[in-house]
């Protein structure tokens, strides 16, 4: 197709993309998992329903809200009736004005029933429009119209719409101290961030209005070998194109390749200048830090869930249990990692998968104690030959199906003649950017899981299994090589969960035990400070920054430490304060 420019075929790229949902732009793709928000604000009564796309009624001046996640939409819309006395029964007005009696709602307050006759369409739309402002996040010109419209109602003395109205008001205030303020400029933008594992990536939308966090969107997609800008420009293609609301101003962590082209195409689509840029400090720094943590504790949990399928997780452990040798299905899994902090922290964890999620419960840590210094192997070694001594001891944890190490062959090959015939065993590989990137078998074999095509793989798959219509891994007329492809996305994604989460554990340990050393070798290191008085500190003050705060009496009233030992104390934690009191001594004399 020949396009005039290229801001043109940036829109057909979108279009494009909505119409054929090619595999590879999967980011917003199934309407039925984003709907909308949908107000005809073209009829007399205006009604608030859920769509799964825009329609032609945009023109007669409908109003549509999203997208949302298909949970989220539900939620909003409960909060809608909660807090405004919206119709959400069936009746057809005004054809059905005054034939019934009204609902329970309007008797509890839920609804100012228009369907009784009394009350004017005019009187109606005043809350369509509040319920607009809302979803808007117009929060603040929304309290304001209430609040003038309490004060009306008081003065005219309806009491009871005052009332209502008031309730409304608090509702509507408790609702803006839960959202987090993240700007003092009050202004409406959004901030892009993504976060990847190497099987899987996440994209987080932060939306702020008025200064608040009002509402996120988050995607996720398989890790390619795409740069963050190719992701980034695929969301932002697909996802405002199908947003009725475009701030004047979107956060993004990395430069896009044609940003420009990009900002221009979002300003004639939303009818306003939109500026696309990277924040450098401040507020908005801080924002686009609160969306990238977002991103990366959602694609933690996505992939610690295994993604959506939870018939694909059943799969995926058959098809781990074949690649592994093991007799019986895999259903408990056990992970080791090391973790080293300098020669003196080191530590060893233990995670466990029951059915392909984790059982933390399970997990177990390890003090490394059997050597001095620096040695993976021999760490590795130890915890494993600890876990092995303690294998029928059923308060430890049950007997696993398949140990995994973290390490390649010699990992494997290290540790493999602790491990019992029946418990099948098997090291994850990393590649060069500590991704996840294949399994070592005890043959000696490593099984690529982030190539395209691995032959090795193939023998492994069984074909009649695979290609069931039950499987959710297939789809009609798919190929070998396609459900090749998806088997090893569930074993990357699997892998990855659980290498991460080894990880992750045994850094904690480590990292505590550093953090533990370091306060002591710094309270020790005060005149008159040993061991018993460290102790009796950390116990009344709970920490290194509970003493520091302390004052001179508070020490004082610490029992057993001498008034010398307090005052060292003291001086320590608040040297500058000390010195410039002792200046001032000096300037009076």
């Amino acid at each position: 197709l020949i396009c005039q420019n290229e801001l043109e075929s940036l829109i057909l790229e979108a279009n494009l993309i909505k119409q054929f949902k090619p595999r590879y732009n999967i980011l917003l793709r199934d309407d039925r998992e984003y709907p909308y928000i949908h107000i005809t604000l073209q009829e007399t009564y205006p009604r608030i329903l859920k769509a799964f796309r825009t329609g032609p009624d945009i023109e007669q001046g409908a109003r549509y809200f999203g997208p949302y996640l298909s949970g989220d939409i539900y939620r909003a819309l409960e909060a809608l009736r909660q807090i405004f006395p919206i119709k959400s029964c069936r009746k057809v007005l005004p054809r059905d004005v005054g034939k019934e009696r009204p609902c329970l709602n309007y008797y509890i307050g839920r609804c100012i029933g228009p369907c009784k006759g009394d009350v004017s369409a005019d009187k109606y739309r005043q809350v369509i429009d509040d319920v607009v402002r809302f979803l808007e996040g117009k929060y603040s010109e929304l309290l304001i119209n209430l609040t003038d419209r309490m004060n009306e109602a008081a003065a005219n003395l309806s009491f009871e719409e005052a009332a209502l109205i008031r309730d409304r008001i608090e509702v509507l205030g408790k609702l803006r101290e839960k959202q987090i303020v993240v700007s003092s400029d009050r202004g409406n933008r959004d901030a892009l961030a993504l976060a990847r594992n190497g099987s899987e990536v996440c994209l987080q939308k932060l939306e702020v209005r008025e200064g608040r966090v009002n509402s996120h969107v988050q995607t996720f997609s398989e890790d390619g070998s795409d740069d963050d800008s190719a992701y980034l420009e695929a969301f932002i293609a697909q996802h405002y194109t199908r947003t009725t609301q475009i701030p004047e101003e979107i956060l993004l962590p990395v430069d896009l390749e044609k940003q420009d082209l990009i900002a221009s195409w979002l300003s004639e689509l939303a009818g306003h200048r939109v500026r696309l840029h990277r924040a450098q400090r401040g507020d908005k720094k801080r924002l686009l830090e609160m969306a990238e943590k977002n991103a990366e504790e959602a694609l933690q949990r996505y992939t610690l869930m295994g993604g959506k399928s939870a018939s694909g997780l059943d799969l995926t452990l058959k098809k781990l249990a074949r690649l592994t040798g093991s007799e019986t299905a895999i259903q408990r899994i056990e992970a080791y990692d090391i973790s080293n902090v300098g020669a003196s922290d080191r530590a060893g964890s233990m995670v466990v998968f029951q059915g392909g999620r984790p059982e933390r419960s399970s997990y177990r840590h390890f003090t490394i104690a059997s050597f001095e210094g620096i040695d993976d192997y021999s760490a590795m070694y130890e915890v494993i030959a600890r876990r092995i001594q303690r294998l029928d001891d059923e308060e430890f944890g049950r007997r696993p199906d398949l140990i995994l190490v973290d390490g390649g062959i010699r990992h494997v090959n290290k540790v493999a003649p602790l491990i019992p015939e029946d418990i099948a065993l098997a090291g994850i590989v990393k590649d060069e950017r500590h991704r996840t990137r294949g399994l070592a078998l005890i043959s000696g074999e490593v099984i690529e899981l982030r190539t395209n095509h691995d032959p090795s793989f193939l023998q492994f798959a069984d074909k009649e299994e695979d290609n069931s219509s039950e499987s959710p891994y297939c789809v009609e007329d798919a190929n070998e090589q396609e459900n090749e492809r998806a088997i090893r996305m569930g074993l990357l994604r699997l892998m990855t969960a659980v290498q991460d989460e080894a990880h992750r554990f045994a850094g904690r340990l480590s990292s505590n035990k550093h953090k533990r050393r370091q306060m002591r070798l710094l309270l020790e290191d005060i005149a008159g400070v040993g061991p018993a008085t460290r102790r009796k500190l950390l116990e009344k003050f709970d920490g290194l920054q509970g003493i520091a705060a302390a004052s001179l009496e508070e020490l004082s009233a610490v029992p057993g430490i001498p008034a010398k030992t307090v005052t060292a104390i003291y001086e320590y934690f608040h040297k500058d304060d000390c010195e410039a009191a002792g200046a001032e001594e000096e300037k009076t004399e």
